[in-house]
């Protein structure tokens, strides 16, 4: 069952990887970490 586990996130991280390389997907996820660290933690000074 491990075995089967491993190799479904390792098809599941090189899916995501290939997707962030697209210039499309890297700008929309550049504003939704953007969009998530200013949530995350507002202005602290």
């Amino acid at each position: 069952m491990k075995l089967l586990r491993t190799g479904a996130l390792a098809g599941l991280g090189k899916l995501a990887y290939d997707q962030a390389r697209k210039p499309q997907n890297r700008a929309r996820l550049k504003q939704a970490v953007a969009k998530a660290r200013s949530k995350k933690r507002p202005d602290t000074r």
